[in-house]
């Protein structure tokens, strides 16, 4: 059986690792540097780096903060934001990023997730997707969860395995921040009907939550921020706590 995936998440604004609740009031959580090089020293599977204002501000990530964590880590990094063409892609993968994650420009142009997985295999593309439940339907949401869309999760999340994604990073906003679980209803209907991993994002506060994840929401990874970042849980801890309820993790 596959180990299932811890996965912290650094979100970049303005060089800082940042924090917030339902995507806003942002708050300081240190240097993305000394962060990264903290996680995969302490058993973090993989790594999650988003410049989460890049497509707001209308820039590309910064290429050059993706070099100095590649430099310090060992672990496979994943880097997302502002990301809008094969170029972009190169550029990242030469400074050492592992694999890239696109969210508002894949709904914009959904071919870019066919000529990036084509172009750099399927293994290399995350499709990150933001998705809020209103009126009992998950509404997908661009920009760091400012725009709404007309799309369905479901249906997106569909159609994103179809052109070619690796795997998806699906982050509840209305879980996001609230430290009350991830929404593993969702994620177990997404796990079910689709072939490809789904990593459950937004709402962890504690380890039961992600031992929920993966069994409830049959996730493939679970990926958190601030329960890390602040030192609520350590990683070590989780993984034993994970190992001890029967869920395969890599010590």
């Amino acid at each position: 059986m596959l180990t299932k995936r811890i996965i912290p998440c650094l979100d970049i604004k303005n060089g800082r690792t940042v924090k917030g609740i339902n995507f806003v009031d942002l708050r300081d959580a240190g240097d993305p540097v000394e962060l990264a090089a903290i996680y995969a020293a302490s058993g973090a599977d993989e790594l999650v780096f988003l410049d989460i204002s890049a497509t707001e501000e209308r820039r590309k990530t910064l290429a050059n903060l993706v070099l100095k964590v590649a430099e310090k880590i060992n672990i496979p990094f994943t880097v997302g934001g502002g990301i809008s063409s094969v170029e972009d892609v190169d550029i990242l993968l030469q400074n050492g990023a592992d694999k890239v994650s696109i969210n508002s420009s894949a709904v914009k142009d959904p071919d870019l997730i066919n000529r990036l997985a084509a172009k750099f295999g399927s293994q290399c593309i995350t499709v990150a997707i933001d998705a809020k439940l209103i009126d009992g339907e998950w509404i997908v949401h661009l920009v760091g969860g400012k725009v709404p869309t007309e799309l369905n999760l479901f249906e997106w999340a569909k159609e994103v395995e179809k052109r070619g994604a690796g795997e998806i990073l699906f982050t509840s906003m209305n879980n996001d921040g609230t430290k009350n679980g991830f929404a593993n209803e969702a994620l177990a209907r997404l796990s079910t009907e689709l072939n490809i991993p789904i990593i459950a994002s937004g709402g962890a506060g504690n380890m039961q939550h992600f031992c929920d994840a993966f069994i409830k929401g049959k996730a493939d990874a679970a990926l958190a921020a601030s329960v890390f970042h602040f030192k609520e849980i350590e990683i070590k801890d989780l993984k034993e706590e994970l190992k001890n309820k029967g869920i395969p993790v890599r010590i």
